[in-house]
C-alpha cells in the first residue's frame, strides 16, 4: 500500500479471483484458391452461405478447396479462410463508357489503403472490382450526379408529326430533329439504359428503355433500339417539340440528387448540389443469375470530401465505396470533388455508366504457384494474431502439392505455434480410380510427411454432390475429419477421440474412393494413416485416431495431443497473471491454487487419470529465482482411447466354480 504523509484512511483493492480461462478448440483455418473475395487476408466464416457470398461458388477449378471448407462448416461455425491468387489475376476495372482491362491486383482493404494514391491517381481507371477474378467482369456501375442526369427534356423537331414513332412489337424507334446539329446534341445526351417517357395509356405511365443507339447522326434523325418487352399503344406519336428521358435507375431512388443537409448546414443558403446516386448492378447475371440485378444502391452520397452523413460517418462517395461497398473500389475522381467550402457545381448532364472490363482468368488449384498458397497459409502463422485449433490442408491436386503443403503447414504453423493440429488428405491420384494401388500410394504419401503429433492423415476422398454445378465431385476428407473434432468438442470434450461409431460418422458421402477392408486397415494404421470406412447400414466412419508421430508415445493419439493443447493454452494464459510478481511462497501457492482446481475439473470430465502440480523451492531454486524465472511442473496421466477390444468367451463344465478359473486365461 502507498505510504501516507498525514493521518488518513487509504482504500486499495487486490484481485485474487484469477482463474484458468476456457480456450477455444473448434476454430478452423484453410487457405487456397477461390474465385472471389479478399486475397491473403483472414476472414472468419460461419456458414456455407457466408462462404459463397464472400468467396464465390465452387467451379471445376477450385471445388476441392471450396468443399473442404464447406464440409468443415457442416460440423462447426468458425473457419478462417485465406484466399490465394496469382500475381497476374487482376481486378476488373471501369473507365467511362468503355470496358478496360485491369492491370492492378488489389488484394484487400490493407492493400488498397497502402496504395490508394496509385489506384485513385491513374486516369485510366475510374472504378475497380472489389477483388480479383472474372466475377468482377459481370459488374456495371451507373452514376447520376445532377438533376439533368436524372431526367431531362430533350428538344426535337416541332414541325414533325412523328417525332418519336414505333409500332407495337417493334424494337426500334425513330427520333426526328430540325437539324443534324440538334440530332447530334440529343444523341450525346442519351445513354444506353435510359428510359423515354412515351405518355399515359389505360395501364398507366409508359416508358421505353433504350438498349442501344445508332452511330452519331449524319442527318436530322437517328434510331434507338428499344426494350420490346414493354408493350405500348399502336403508335408512339409525340407531336410536341420535346421528349423526356430518364436515368435508367430513376425508379430506384426517391428523387434527383440535390444539395445534402450537410452542405446546407455547413454553408447556409448554398445552391451547390453535391449529391449523387450510385448503382452497382450484375450486368451479365454471373453473380445473381439475373442479368441486370441491382447489387448495391448508394443514394444521396456526396462529392464533398469532408461530407458527413446523418449518423456522423463520412458521406463522401469515395469513402462510402471504399469502406462499405462489397463490389467496387473507387478509382480516379470523375465528378469534381473538393471540400465543402471549395465545392462548385459541375455540369453532369450526362449519366456515367460503365461496364467492367475483363480480368485475368480465374486461378486453378492445379496451376497456381504453390508459393501463393503457402503465402496465404502464412496468415495463420502467428498465435498472437489469430487463435486457431484445426488447420485444413485443403486441396491436394497437381504434382506434389499435397505433401508440400502438408509439410509446410506442419513445419511453419503447427510445430511453431504448438496449439493447433493439421488435417491432411492424400492426393486424389493416390486413391481415386486406382484399384489395388491405394495402400502403396498412401504409404508413400505418408512417408513423404514429417513425423509429428501435430498432424493427422486420413485415407482419402469421398464422392459428394456439388449442388452449385449439378455434378458429383471427388473431395478430400480432411475437412470432415477436422469437423469431427468440432463435433466431439461440442458433444463431449476435446480430449475425447473423434473416431468410432459414437462420434466418427462423416456427412454427405455418396461413396468412398477407397474403402479399406480389415487387412488394408491393418496396413494403414501401423503407418499412422487413419482409415475411413463405409460400414453397410452404419454409415461412413472415421476408424482410427492416430497422429503422424512415428515413435511410440501417448502423443500418437489425437485425443492426447488435443488434451495437451487445451491444457497448455489455458494454463499458459492463466500463468500470465504471475508475470512481474515476486517469485516467493505466496506467488507459488497462488499458482498452484490456480492450476489444481482446473486439472481436477478436467479429471472429473474424464480427460486425465491423475495429475500433480509442483511449484515450490524444489524447482524454483535460488539460481532460478536469480535468473528472474518461475517454474511450474505439471505432471499429467492422460486418458487413453480404446483402440483394441479383446473378448474371451470361455466354455466350462457344469460343476466348475467360476472363481477357480477367472483370470487364468
Amino acid at each position: 500500500m502507498p505510504f501516507q504523509v498525514s493521518p488518513g484512511v487509504n482504500v486499495s483493492e487486490i484481485d485474487l479471483t484469477t482463474v484458468v480461462p476456457a480456450v477455444t478448440s473448434t476454430v478452423g483455418a484453410i487457405a487456397g484458391v477461390f474465385n472471389w473475395g479478399p486475397v491473403e487476408d483472414r476472414v472468419l466464416i460461419a456458414t456455407e452461405t457466408e462462404l459463397v457470398n464472400t468467396f464465390g461458388r465452387p467451379t471445376a477449378d477450385n471445388f476441392e478447396t471450396f468443399y473442404t471448407a464447406a464440409n468443415f462448416l457442416a460440423y462447426g461455425n468458425q473457419l478462417y479462410v485465406s484466399r490465394a491468387a496469382a500475381t497476374t489475376n487482376y481486378n476488373a476495372s471501369a473507365n467511362g463508357a468503355t470496358s478496360t482491362n485491369g492491370t492492378y491486383q488489389i488484394k484487400n482493404i490493407d492493400d488498397f489503403n497502402a496504395h490508394e494514391d496509385t489506384y485513385t491517381g491513374d486516369t485510366d481507371y475510374n472504378f475497380f472490382a472489389k477483388y480479383p477474378g472474372t466475377i468482377g467482369n459481370s459488374l456495371k456501375i451507373s452514376i447520376c450526379a445532377s438533376v439533368n442526369a436524372y431526367s431531362q427534356i430533350l428538344s426535337v423537331n416541332s414541325t414533325s408529326t412523328g417525332v418519336v414513332s414505333a409500332s407495337v412489337g417493334e424494337s426500334t424507334a425513330n427520333l426526328h430533329f430540325s437539324s443534324t446539329g440538334a440530332a447530334t446534341t440529343v444523341w450525346n445526351q442519351l445513354t444506353v439504359g435510359d428510359y423515354l417517357l412515351i405518355g399515359n395509356t389505360d395501364t398507366g405511365t409508359q416508358y421505353i428503355k433504350i438498349t442501344s443507339k445508332g452511330s452519331v447522326p449524319a442527318t436530322n434523325a437517328f434510331s434507338v433500339s428499344l426494350d420490346d418487352v414493354i408493350k405500348v399503344k399502336d403508335d408512339i406519336d409525340q407531336a410536341a417539340n420535346t421528349v423526356t428521358r430518364y436515368w435508367e435507375y430513376f425508379n430506384v431512388v426517391d428523387s434527383a440528387p440535390g444539395t445534402s443537409n450537410f452542405m446546407t448546414t455547413r454553408i447556409p443558403g448554398t445552391t451547390v448540389k453535391d449529391e449523387l446516386h450510385i448503382i452497382i448492378a450484375d450486368e451479365d447475371g454471373v453473380i445473381t443469375g439475373v442479368p441486370g440485378q441491382i447489387l448495391e444502391a448508394w443514394r444521396n452520397v456526396s462529392r464533398a470530401t469532408d461530407a458527413l452523413g446523418e449518423q456522423g460517418g463520412s458521406n463522401y462517395y469515395v469513402e462510402v465505396l471504399k469502406n462499405n461497398s462489397l463490389w467496387v473500389w473507387p478509382g480516379y475522381d470523375l465528378v469534381g470533388t473538393a471540400t465543402s467550402t471549395n465545392l462548385v457545381d459541375t455540369s453532369q448532364d450526362k449519366v456515367y455508366t460503365a461496364s467492367f472490363g475483363t480480368s485475368s482468368t480465374d486461378d486453378t488449384e492445379t496451376s497456381i504457384a504453390i508459393s501463393k498458397v503457402l503465402t496465404a497459409y502464412d496468415k495463420f502463422a502467428s498465435a498472437e494474431e489469430v487463435d486457431i485449433s484445426l488447420v485444413l490442408a485443403g486441396h491436394t491436386r497437381g504434382g506434389t502439392y499435397g505433401e508440400q503443403i502438408a509439410n509446410y503447414i506442419i513445419d511453419n504453423i503447427c510445430e511453431v505455434r504448438k496449439d493447433c493440429v493439421a488435417f491432411i488428405s492424400p492426393q486424389s491420384g493416390d486413391v481415386v480410380n486406382v484399384p489395388g494401388q491405394e495402400i502403396r500410394n498412401l504409404t508413400n504419401f505418408r512417408n513423404a510427411l514429417r513425423s509429428t503429433s501435430y498432424a493427422v492423415l486420413d485415407s482419402g476422398y469421398k464422392y459428394q454432390y456439388d449442388k452449385y454445378n449439378d455434378k458429383y465431385r471427388w473431395v478430400p476428407l480432411n475437412g470432415d475429419i477436422a469437423g469431427l473434432c468440432v463435433r466431439t468438442d461440442n458433444v463431449r470434450d476435446p480430449w475425447f477421440s473423434p473416431a468410432g461409431f459414437n462420434r466418427g460418422a462423416i456427412k454427405n458421402v455418396v461413396k468412398l474412393a477407397y474403402n479399406p477392408d480389415k487387412a488394408g486397415r491393418d496396413q494403414l494404421y501401423k503407418n499412422g494413416i487413419n482409415p475411413v470406412v463405409n460400414f453397410p447400414g452404419q454409415g461412413v466412419i472415421l476408424y482410427g485416431d492416430k497422429t503422424l508421430l512415428a515413435r511410440p508415445s501417448a502423443f500418437d493419439r489425437i485425443n492426447v495431443r488435443r488434451l495437451f493443447i487445451v491444457l497448455e493454452k489455458a494454463i499458459a494464459k492463466a500463468a500470465q497473471s504471475s508475470l512481474f510478481e515476486f517469485n516467493d511462497d505466496f506467488t507459488r501457492a497462488a499458482f498452484r491454487n490456480l492450476v489444481e482446481p482446473y486439472l481436477r475439473d478436467i479429471q472429473g470430465r474424464r480427460g486425465i487419470y491423475d495429475f500433480r502440480v509442483v511449484c515450490d523451492t524444489t524447482n524454483n531454486t535460488p539460481e532460478v529465482i536469480d535468473r528472474n524465472e518461475f517454474r511450474g511442473d505439471i505432471y499429467v496421466k492422460p486418458a487413453r482411447s480404446i483402440n483394441f477390444i479383446q473378448l474371451n468367451f470361455v466354455a466350462v463344465r457344469t460343476g466348475v466354480e467360476f472363481d477357480e478359473i477367472v483370470g487364468k486365461f
